[in-house]
């Protein structure tokens, strides 16, 4: 049992560090290579920050726990726009100014209730998986149409000056070797939860809603120090632009790579979609989330926890 505890903390530990490494040499790949900063902020570092999503949901559907992936997805989302976006708008008020973030929380409301009717019916098909990833497709044209165009206010992390080739070649190998990381720590972070779950009677929801949390906390960190610096349209590009990757790519791949039933989301997908609608239609009206609407979202993710156990 320790050695399990031990196995799923360190996991997660080496994902997160490993997760962050991956976007910083991701935007750094991009700032080298001539990609516009607007485009790395809506595409680069939306995608980077999912990668943890999608090798835990991989993995997951791979070794036939398709419930957890699922609910790594759903608990991931659920996250994002209340402990995320609740937190931020607890330390900052948040606003929404740019078109982008706007046009995105049409998109992310599209994304979820798209995965919502998937798994509504208890049964998750391959053929569904594929749908899912062809709309992740047009999500993507869609995101860089959107990121080029005039007046897209969403910005990139800071990167080093020098882009040349050994700088290149360096971020390259650090992609690799972060990406390698990845991968073996969401491995070792199954197992030692799916051991602890068999151990302590957990079902797969409630490990989903641990893995969604802990794949969340990249998002956290991010969106509390943007906040700290009245960066309300980073925090609600990247957040939505999670949403969409989740919805679309992280469950269309668990669901080709496994399918099967998946039951015990109803209040879940109800609480989730409640949520993104709130932060899509926040972020479509330009309204200002302030302090007690923060915490409102912060009480909602208790919720969800509660309706996970």
């Amino acid at each position: 049992m320790v050695f399990d505890v031990g196995l799923a903390i360190g996991g997660l530990v080496v994902l997160i560090l490993a997760a962050d490494r991956l976007v910083v040499a991701a935007t750094r790949l991009s700032k080298a290579l001539g990609i516009s900063a607007v485009l790395i902020g809506a595409v680069v570092v939306g995608f980077g920050t999912s990668v943890p999503e999608f090798v835990v949901s991989g993995i997951a559907a791979a070794r036939g726990e398709l419930e957890v992936a699922m609910g790594n997805v759903v608990a991931s989302n659920t996250a994002n726009v209340t402990l995320v976006l609740g937190a931020a708008a607890v330390v900052a008020v948040l606003a929404a100014r740019a078109a982008v973030v706007r046009r995105e929380g049409y998109l992310m409301i599209a994304a979820v209730s798209a995965l919502s009717v998937m798994l509504v019916g208890g049964t998750v098909n391959r053929w569904e998986g594929a749908v899912l990833l062809v709309l992740l497709v047009v999500a993507l044209v869609l995101l860089i149409r959107w990121a080029r165009s005039p007046g897209s206010a969403v910005a990139a992390a800071d990167t080093e000056d020098d882009t040349g080739a050994p700088q290149v070649w360096r971020e390259l190998v650090l992609a690799i070797v972060a990406l390698a990381a990845v991968v073996i720590a969401a491995q070792l972070m199954l197992e030692g939860l799916i051991s602890i779950g068999d151990r302590l009677g957990w079902d797969a929801v409630f490990l989903g809603l641990i893995t969604g949390v802990g794949t969340s906390l990249p998002e956290l960190a991010a969106a509390i120090a943007a906040a700290r610096k009245r960066e309300s349209d980073l925090i609600l590009g990247n957040v939505l632009g999670s949403n969409i990757f989740n919805s679309l790519g992280v469950a269309g791949l668990a669901a080709v790579i496994g399918p099967g039933v998946v039951v015990g989301f109803g209040p879940l997908l109800i609480v989730m979609v409640a949520a993104c609608f709130v932060a899509g239609s926040f972020a479509l009206t330009g309204q200002r989330l302030v302090r007690w609407e923060g915490l409102a979202l912060l009480a909602a993710f208790g919720t969800y926890a509660v309706l996970s156990f």
